[in-house]
């Protein structure tokens, strides 16, 4: 009967254990949740920023052709 205690010991340190690992569990889920709406966020901005330097590099290669075509027309 010596060898109850530590059964009960060690089943109370598995509970123990086991809620730990649900607790980290769960908190690695919301984690993952949220780096993946992070992550979407991020990916939108940059997508608009590259769209906003295309826009602005094809403006002002516009503006210098008709620079050019400008001044190539009034001689």
């Amino acid at each position: 009967m010596q060898y109850i205690p530590a059964v009960v010991l060690l089943a109370v340190g598995l509970v123990i254990l086991v809620l730990a690992l649900r607790k980290a569990a769960r908190a690695a889920r919301r984690f993952a949740v949220t780096r993946g709406h992070v992550n979407a966020e991020v990916g939108a901005s940059t997508g608009m920023l590259k769209a906003r330097k295309a826009a602005l590099r094809i403006a002002v290669r516009d503006h210098f052709r008709r620079a050019e075509i400008d001044k190539s027309t009034e001689a």
